[in-house]
């Protein structure tokens, strides 16, 4: 599996990195890559900017039915993002929003997904 990580920076939790590649048996690639990925882990936060712009720029080498793994700081965090902002920027973006899971002490995970694209 091909994951993409977009939004690093030095207050992502690099104890998570590390068991998302452990998960994946290989390191996350960046968006340089050049070729399609099954999911995008992307860091975002409050001041990160237009929330629809980011989740766009995360479908653009993600294939049909791919997902996307939005972290975003908890509630209560620096920068955090309110869940309604997520709610009303998935659906502009073309995504399903699904779940969310508290995935460490200051990092919360929304699950997107991509519609599957008929070929």
């Amino acid at each position: 599996m091909v994951v993409q990580e977009l939004g690093w920076d030095q207050d992502t939790d690099d104890q998570l990195r590390i068991a998302i590649e452990d998960a994946i048996d290989g390191d996350m690639v960046d968006s340089d890559y050049g070729n399609v990925v099954e999911a995008v882990v992307l860091w975002w936060r409050d001041d990160d900017g237009d929330l629809v712009d980011g989740l766009f720029d995360s479908i653009t080498d993600l294939v049909g039915g791919g997902v996307i793994w939005l972290l975003t700081p908890k509630i209560g965090r620096p920068n955090a993002v309110d869940p309604s902002d997520i709610a009303e920027a998935a659906p502009i973006a073309g995504l399903a929003l699904t779940t969310t899971a508290a995935v460490s002490n200051d990092w919360v995970a929304t699950k997107l997904i991509a519609p599957r694209t008929v070929s």
